[in-house]
């Protein structure tokens, strides 16, 4: 089992269950959409993320986007890391039927996948060190050279990049940016066009 330095917040109790067999961490959560009406919820994550740092894994589903995006607003974002995982299609073994959306939770992520979104999001994993690679330096002036953004069909490209890299199709052109630039230089965002 991986330690990890930062606070973890999820949607539900079943992620945070999930998260735990594979981690040792703080996991939170926001019970659902309940983070909205939560103020001592919303200040205990605000010290969390002050004191150890904060990493957001909520699902790839627009509920999931929908507090991810609240959050975000809510925390500054200099404390704040977010991990994604992938569109997968499925469901959940506890639910007889998929969310309306089709798509596998936290919960029903493999636990690769999940350690793999903590690494790609910069979480403190005890053990291991950072591979010393130089990320980052992606504007969105370079998503527009590259057609990724502000074009006629930047919003297919987009798509089909973030469906080629496993990241979930509902992020915002800024999310995308943000998660290029934790994973790539310029030069391989090129190469991976």
């Amino acid at each position: 089992m991986v330690k990890v330095r930062e606070v973890i917040v999820v949607e539900g109790r079943y992620d945070k269950n999930t998260l735990l067999q594979v981690v040792d961490a703080t996991v939170l959560e926001t019970h659902g959409f309940g983070i909205f009406k939560d103020k001592e919820q919303l200040s205990l994550l605000r010290r969390a993320a002050e004191k150890r740092g904060l990493i957001v894994l909520t699902d790839s589903d627009g509920a999931g986007f929908v507090i991810r995006n609240y959050l975000k607003g809510a925390i500054p974002g200099n404390l704040v890391k977010h991990a994604y995982i992938p569109d997968i299609p499925g469901k959940e073994r506890r639910k007889t039927a998929p969310g309306r959306e089709g798509k596998l939770g936290v919960e029903g992520m493999h636990p690769e996948i999940l350690l793999e979104a903590l690494r790609r999001a910069g979480a403190t994993l005890e053990g291991e060190t950072p591979d010393g690679a130089p990320r980052g330096g992606i504007t969105k002036a370079d998503l527009m050279e590259l057609g990724l953004y502000g074009g006629t069909e930047s919003g297919e490209r987009r798509r089909a990049l973030l469906q080629k890299l496993g990241l979930p199709q509902h992020m915002s052109t800024n999310a995308m940016l943000q998660a290029l630039n934790l994973l790539y230089t310029r030069q391989e965002l090129e190469a991976l066009l």
